[in-house]
């Protein structure tokens, strides 16, 4: 694999993750939620730098160590516009783009839904996505700005990619999905599954990444219409199992 990534924990729920291409030795953080836990996870990692910042969308618990990261490795700002509303912001992307880490192309795609400029980073030869606050493990952000079609649309887009992708998603939110998800169904399968997800939590294991072809078999909010999603999005966000 020309990638290597960290994965850490931030705040109270986020992830954070560092990319390095292999054959570069470039370095991108994806989302800030936390500067001081990114800059201790690159320390402890030993890559020496920080060249890129990869922003999914605006929300604080994703842009507010940008300043700050930027201060200290001199690294260069990639996101939506809609950056700007929160935290420093050097170039925006639109859908289609692409920005390289080296040797890795990450493409660009718009998933409105959670915030109207959410994107996505997808590595397609490497096989990997990262998806901040559109789809988590069994499930999908909450609708802040966007409507449950823009949502929708995102989600299917996602499905569209290789099922070996890995989705990275920026929030450990799994335990409650799967406990909504079983509330939909009891299909053995789910079940086995929702279980084996309890039993990592109660280890303190992560759930993330997922991957496409795991989220196309069990979660909820892959639904084959709009009205489907719109019903179960607005009971999710009721939930309290």
């Amino acid at each position: 694999m020309t990638l290597s990534i960290r994965q850490f924990p931030c705040r109270s729920d986020n992830y954070g993750f560092l990319v390095r291409d292999e054959a570069t030795g470039m370095v991108a953080a994806v989302d800030t939620p936390d500067a001081q836990a990114i800059l201790d996870d690159l320390a402890a990692s030993g890559w020496g730098r920080l060249d890129l910042i990869l922003n999914t969308h605006w929300h604080p618990d994703h842009t507010e160590g940008n300043e700050r990261l930027k201060a200290e490795t001199g690294c260069v700002i990639y996101g939506p516009e809609e950056v700007r509303r929160a935290a420093p912001l050097d170039h925006v992307v639109h859908d289609g783009a692409e920005v390289k880490l080296g040797e890795t192309v990450f493409r660009v795609a718009e998933a409105p839904g959670h915030t109207l400029g959410h994107v996505v980073f997808h590595a397609v030869e490497e096989k990997v996505a990262f998806v901040g606050d559109v789809m988590f493990a069994l499930g999908c952000g909450r609708l802040f700005e966007g409507t449950p079609e823009q949502m929708w649309e995102s989600l299917q887009h996602i499905a569209s990619w290789d099922e070996a992708t890995a989705v990275y998603c920026a929030h450990e939110y799994t335990a409650s999905n799967a406990r909504f998800a079983l509330s939909l169904s009891q299909e053995p399968e789910l079940v086995a599954h929702c279980e084996a997800i309890f039993a990592k939590r109660e280890r303190g294991e992560a759930t993330v990444p997922t991957s496409v072809g795991v989220e196309k078999r069990f979660n909820p909010f892959l639904t084959a219409d709009v009205a489907t999603f719109a019903e179960r999005r607005a009971a999710k966000d009721g939930f309290s199992g």
